[in-house]
């Protein structure tokens, strides 16, 4: 068996995975789009291929269904060509940004084409954290350091502590604030999840600092780190092509964490781990996530949607992740689950039913909001008198 037989043995996808480059170098082409085809719309290409082409293609494409073999993991694990596909887009991904500075600061193009590129730039920003939340479950010390870079373009950098050491931990329970609830819509549940998973990083790292012995400011704070490379990114921009880029960098940024925390919703939405005798919540389950196994999507997002594996198994690298069939699926892959999710009427219709299902029409097993349980609550209690009282009432003789 040749050497490249034996590598799509272990993996018939390995050659895919660098088509996950395909996002920052979203950052780089509009320019050269544009000038070459004439077509400005061009400068909105990250949102056309995240939000029309990648759905269209999970849908014409299908589902992946292979999974690694158990003898191939360690091998998987240790092959360093995965790790240079995620290494290679933070590159691709600053160039997009320092081109796109340059074109920000130039008078020749209109609001509305800035404003395109703008928001190509925070999808790239967006599934940038994606690539460093797989370099920061890293034990290695560079990945580690790779993912707050990465981070740095979204401003983000808080992220790097709390999905670590809170979302891992309270994931599928109330108390996480990444975890949406059932009945809360995407728009409620982003100032909550940006508020509170900021507050909870700081209380995080102010206690690991403690339990070291150190104070808040000094150089091994993750939080200090991951800012400062933020701030030395956009002050760098500022410096070269001055307060012009301002509005974009922040606008680009908000977009970049806006998508973060929108797949977050779609992740966990009424998602609940069940608590023991002794209160405390069970260990995460493949039940306690949503999957998709739509190939396209997978790829692009670094095997994002076997997210069932990642949460039972967080050091696993994105190459060995498996496919669950305990864990509850989603009817489309996640690109087209955000466009759900932004309209909630829509969202509730596709999701609400299938939340139901998978606890068997039993609210009381459903992370939900607390009004949405007691309405719920309420209204089957209701149902049950209902029929009760017709039940009791007796028959009438013509």
């Amino acid at each position: 068996m040749s050497i490249f037989e034996n590598t799509e043995r272990r993996d018939p996808k390995r050659y895919l995975w660098i088509l996950g480059l395909i996002a920052p170098t979203c950052a780089v082409l509009p320019s050269q789009l544009v000038v070459h085809t004439g077509l400005e719309i061009f400068w909105w290409i990250g949102p056309i291929i995240v939000l029309v082409v990648i759905p269209l293609l999970d849908w014409a494409i299908g589902n992946d269904g292979s999974n690694p073999r158990d003898e191939d993991y360690e091998s998987l694990s240790n092959d360093r060509f995965y790790r240079w596909c995620t290494y290679l887009f933070l590159p691709l991904q600053f160039i997009g940004l320092l081109i796109a500075g340059y074109l920000w600061a130039r008078p020749a193009l209109s609001i509305s084409d800035k404003l395109g590129l703008a928001v190509t730039l925070g999808f790239v920003s967006g599934i940038g954290i994606n690539a460093a939340h797989e370099l920061g479950h890293r034990v290695e010390h560079l990945e580690r350091w790779l993912a707050k870079i990465a981070l740095a373009q979204s401003g983000y950098g808080h992220f790097f502590v709390e999905h670590n050491r809170g979302h891992h931990v309270r994931v599928a329970t109330p108390e996480d604030p990444a975890s949406a609830r059932f009945g809360e819509s995407l728009w409620e549940f982003l100032p909550r999840t940006m508020i509170g998973g900021f507050r909870s990083a700081l209380v995080l790292e102010r206690e690991r600092l403690s339990r070291k012995g150190k104070r808040w400011f000094c150089l091994d704070n993750h939080l200090l780190q991951a800012w400062s490379m933020s701030v030395a990114l956009f002050g760098t921009l500022i410096v070269l092509f001055g307060p012009a880029v301002i509005p974009f960098l922040a606008l680009q940024a908000l977009i970049g964490a806006g998508l973060l925390e929108t797949v977050n919703y779609v992740e966990h939405y009424g998602l609940l781990r069940p608590r023991g005798r002794n209160g405390n919540y069970a260990r995460c389950s493949p039940r306690d996530s949503w999957n998709s196994d739509r190939l396209v999507t997978n790829i692009f997002l670094f095997h994002l949607q076997r997210h069932s594996d990642h949460h039972a198994n967080p050091g696993r690298r994105y190459q060995t992740l498996r496919s669950s069939e305990q864990a509850p699926q989603l009817p489309a892959g996640y690109a087209s689950m955000i466009l759900l999710a932004a309209v909630p009427p829509i969202w509730r219709a596709v999701m609400d039913r299938r939340v139901l299902a998978h606890y068997g029409g039993d609210i009381s097993l459903v992370n939900a909001k607390p009004r949405t349980r007691r309405r719920r609550i309420s209204a089957r209690l209701r149902r049950t008198r209902s029929l009760t009282a017709a039940s009791a009432e007796p028959a009438t003789r013509p």
